[in-house]
């Protein structure tokens, strides 16, 4: 009879020049058949950067997806139902207003 696994502990050490985290404003998402690429983008016109970018296994995605659609669920529970920004009309300008 097998033995139940023994859950194991993992120790993450987290780098300090993570710590602070990154913002971002658009996100793209492209993928293949064996990963999805998430860009994090800060963009403020006249210019963009991207400031992050995630890569994962499909079967990770669809986990990922689900831990945000319970963590949203969450946070409108104890806050409020969060507003949906709207799309930008133009995608040339990405939704900003110039100065």
């Amino acid at each position: 009879m097998a033995e139940k696994q023994k859950a194991q502990e993992i120790k993450v050490s987290f780098p300090e020049q993570l710590k602070a985290g990154v913002y971002s404003n658009l996100m793209v998402v492209k993928h293949t058949r064996e990963e999805f690429i998430l860009d994090f983008l800060m963009v403020s016109p006249p210019e963009g950067a991207v400031s992050a970018r995630v890569i994962m296994s499909p079967g990770h995605m669809k986990r990922t997806i689900i831990a945000l659609q319970e963590n949203v669920k969450k946070y409108e529970e104890v806050f409020a139902k969060i507003q949906e920004a709207k799309e930008p009309t133009s995608k040339k300008g990405l939704g900003f207003l110039s100065s």
